[in-house]
């Protein structure tokens, strides 16, 4: 075990006149091995005088009278006072107190506290523990957490301490920002302000080292791709291998980090924000659930991944999605009882026009992010599983298997064709247009043309759909319909995508040019002399490839209506909260609307402007846009 010690003496400082000694700091630096690592702060006004720790072979102790922590080579153990504490990592499991708390950013757990059943925090004097790393960086935060107890203002019972410490430090511990910091000078300074100034605080931080490597190539190379190219998504692979990383704690720190990039931050915390206000209210309307829809598509286009919206939906959304039971619901609960009422006569309980109406409820289901239709069908099954054990026929499970596969298909097929509309370089593959074949051909054999009025009419009305999406959208309808082979659809598909990541990886280029070297409308000269030299930096990265034309010419003009509508039009909506100025703007520039949101988003963040003075602008189409 490697151990060092750093004294930081506070500075004498003058406030108001009034000369006051501010607090020391003790800390001591060291390592449990290759993956843990420690950091101990002991603050207290007079702390050189502090013994704090003793290492005994492969122990730790940090220590105070009535209170110590223990570090060994396979976990922590704790007596007396004090608690755990970490950033809430995106992806944990909240309480919905928590959630529906914005401010609310770290989770907090003080020893020998428990909720009972009607919700009341009782406090006990068995605070002693003992916790393994592992569960440590499992049920807190996978990279940081931090352990602390308090000597010297708190007395009485051990519970009487805690309870004491919680009313003392619980909602600053609850809310600060320091928690994340690497430093924690800030994160001592703002608690010990809250103690007695007779007090000594220990705080005691472990890093789990394996960890913060694997976060730290993943957001290098997400925060640089988005899209991360399989060979280096294998180098990511080999390295979490190497350092022994399971495979849920890998999905938890992608999360963690794919929502700590700001675009996508700002999606999550947007829906966030709505389903908040909606669980509040008791209710959502159609325009909020519009609104939802649309930052879902969003996500998929800024390749945000369904997982960031799962603990929000879990959490907040499940009863909360309509004022009262749609008619498509219903129709749902009828098909599905005549399923179980007619288990003798299974041929009829079940017709092919029932599973037409059971698709489209399916459809509008998802259109409605109406989570009862899968309660709906979760207590069928287990209504079924019920009749099969009482002695019934298993028929009646194989009868709503087959419902299950027709509602795989349609589900499938969603997520896929969503993806190629509106993910930028989504990776085409072989193996899902011939699973889209095969789902055309099951849901077709039902009726002829309900495959692409399930999942084509509502996309093409889409008005997000960008210029890229709706053309692979087109071929792939077209595919379908005509019964074109796989490697015709792979041809045709992968060259779209190509031009549609050719088209963007020239806009960032022209942008870039025009940022460096131009301060002025581009003349023709100048868009001459342009082309030239962003031909020489394709030329230098993919050799003697020849130059996209057209593409370059379709770059400059959406480029020259940006920066009209930035510069001109933008800021004449702002003022007059002009809905149809900019919606005239969306309709007739032809540039993708999410793309338009971005460059808003972006006006706003540079002006240093609220992202709510566009909100009513937004609002005014969002309420029937989908």
């Amino acid at each position: 075990m490697v151990y060092g010690v750093r004294f930081d003496w506070a500075a004498v400082v003058a406030f108001c006149g009034i000369v006051r000694v501010m607090h020391q700091e003790l800390r001591l630096h060291g390592h449990i091995d290759d993956n843990i690592e420690y950091y101990v702060t002991v603050a207290a006004h007079n702390a050189e005088g502090c013994h704090f720790y003793e290492r005994d072979e492969d122990v730790l102790r940090i220590f105070s009278p009535g209170n110590e922590v223990r570090l060994d080579r396979t976990g922590l153990s704790h007596w007396g006072n004090g608690g755990t504490f970490c950033e809430y990592m995106y992806g944990i499991d909240r309480p919905l107190p928590d959630l529906l708390k914005g401010e609310v950013k770290n989770r907090l757990v003080m020893y020998g506290a428990r909720y009972r059943d009607n919700g009341d925090l009782v406090f006990s004097d068995d605070t002693a523990g003992r916790v393994p790393y592992d569960t440590i960086f499992e049920d807190g935060h996978a990279i940081s957490n931090c352990f602390f107890f308090v000597t010297g203002s708190i007395y009485g019972a051990l519970k009487t301490q805690q309870e004491g410490l919680l009313c003392l430090l619980g909602k600053v511990l609850k809310r600060t920002p320091h928690v994340a910091f690497a430093d924690d000078a800030k994160l001592v300074d703002e608690l010990f302000g809250l103690l007695g100034h007779k007090s000594h605080f220990y705080l005691i931080r472990l890093m789990n080292k394996k960890h913060l490597a694997y976060a730290e190539l993943f957001r290098s190379l997400y925060f640089n791709y988005r899209s991360i190219p399989d060979d280096e998504f294998e180098n990511l692979t080999v390295l979490a291998q190497r350092l022994g990383i399971n495979v849920r704690q890998q999905k938890r720190i992608r999360i963690a980090v794919m929502y700590a990039h700001r675009d996508n931050r700002m999606v999550v915390d947007e829906y966030r924000d709505i389903l908040v206000g909606c669980h509040l209210r008791g209710t959502i309307s159609r325009q909020e659930n519009a609104r939802l829809t649309r930052l879902k598509t969003l996500a998929t286009r800024n390749k945000i991944p369904p997982a960031l919206f799962e603990p929000l939906d879990d959490n907040l959304k499940y009863d909360k999605l309509v004022d009262q039971e749609q008619d498509y619901i219903a129709e749902t609960r009828e098909i599905l009882s005549g399923l179980l009422l007619n288990r003798l006569r299974l041929d009829q309980a079940i017709t092919r026009e029932d599973m037409v109406r059971l698709l489209e409820a399916k459809r509008l289901a998802m259109n409605n992010r109406d989570y009862m239709f899968d309660q709906i069908m979760l207590e069928t099954s287990k209504a079924c599983d019920e009749m099969v054990f009482a002695g019934a026929d298993v028929a009646s499970v194989e009868k709503l298997s087959s419902i299950i596969d027709y509602f795989e298909h349609y589900e499938r097929s969603v997520t896929e064709i969503n993806n190629l509309a509106f993910m930028v370089g989504v990776r085409i593959e072989e193996s899902v247009l011939r699973a889209l074949q095969r789902s055309y051909k099951a849901v077709d054999r039902l009726e002829e043309g309900l495959f692409d009025r399930l999942l084509f009419e509502d996309l093409i009305n889409n008005r997000f759909l960008g210029f890229y999406g709706r053309r692979k959208v087109n071929v792939l309808r077209e595919a379908l319909r005509n019964g074109w082979s796989v490697s015709d659809m792979l041809i045709k598909l992968r060259a779209i995508s190509s031009a549609e990541e050719t088209y963007d990886r020239l806009l960032d280029l022209v942008k870039e040019q025009l940022r460096l070297k131009y301060s002025r409308a581009v003349s023709w000269e100048d868009r001459v002399a342009l082309q030239k030299e962003v031909s020489d930096i394709l030329a230098r990265q993919d050799g003697d490839k020849p130059f996209p034309e057209q593409i370059f010419h379709d770059v400059m003009i959406n480029v020259e209506k940006e920066f009209f509508y930035l510069q001109q039009l933008l800021p004449q909506i702002i003022s007059e909260q002009d809905i149809a100025l900019r919606e005239d703007f969306l309709v007739n520039s032809g540039l993708d609307r999410f793309y338009v949101e971005e460059l808003e988003n972006n006006y706003l963040l540079r002006h240093g402007l609220d992202e709510q003075v566009l909100a009513p602008v937004r609002k005014g189409i969002d309420g029937h846009e989908l």
